[in-house]
Parts: C-alpha cells; structure tokens; sequence
C-alpha cells in the first residue's frame, strides 16, 4: 500500500481549511484515511497549522510521502518548534461535595405532626 501525507479539504465554499491526513495514495481527496494528523488553514494570518510532527515522522519513516504542501508545513512546524501532543487529556476537576439536603428544600417543607 503506496501511503502519502496529503491536504484534505473541508470548510465552506471560498473558505478553505484542511486537515492533514496520512491516506493511501488510490483513495480520493476527500475519501478514507488512516490518520488526522494536523490541520492547515490558509486564510489565516500569521502560524496557522498545527501538525503533529511525531506522527508525521512516523510515517515518513515507514515510507510515507508526503505532498509539497504538507512538506512545507512540515518544515515550518519543525522550525518554529510547535507540535501538538498526541494524548492531550485535560485533568479532571474534582466534584464538589454535594449537601445531604439542600437548605431551601429543607426549609420549605412542613413538618408533619
């Protein structure tokens, strides 16, 4: 299986974004893929990609091709030193400890006699 590190296109008409995913080379632009690894979008002024340069690496190594674009990205990630964390879990907050009874329902009720 011939894989290629390729644009994927989404977004609205005249206004592109892409993913960058890792494909077999047969399927079409917008078909299967193996792997999201980043994402591009061109109407954004300034660094507007985030790559996962690891992952991109891996592939490569296995004998992935990536397109002049995703080339491109690649080196500008790489140089600017940003990559995104594969597993980037946020920590979970604590619970608040709930009351046994809440005050204004406690306070509400009749006693019964």
């Amino acid at each position: 299986m011939a894989v290629s590190i390729r644009l994927r296109r989404e977004g609205a008409k005249n206004r592109p974004y892409y993913k960058v995913v890792v494909a077999d080379s047969r399927s079409p632009r917008e078909g299967r893929f193996i792997e999201i690894i980043g994402t591009y979008d061109p109407k954004k002024p300034g660094h507007n990609s985030t790559l996962k340069v690891d992952r991109a690496e891996y592939w490569i190594a296995r004998g992935a091709q990536p397109s002049d674009t995703v080339r491109s990205l690649l080196k500008k990630n790489k140089k600017q030193g940003v990559s995104v964390p594969v597993a980037a879990t946020p920590a979970p907050a604590e619970p608040e400890p709930s009351p046994a009874t809440p005050p204004e329902a406690s306070a509400s009720m009749p006693e019964a006699t």
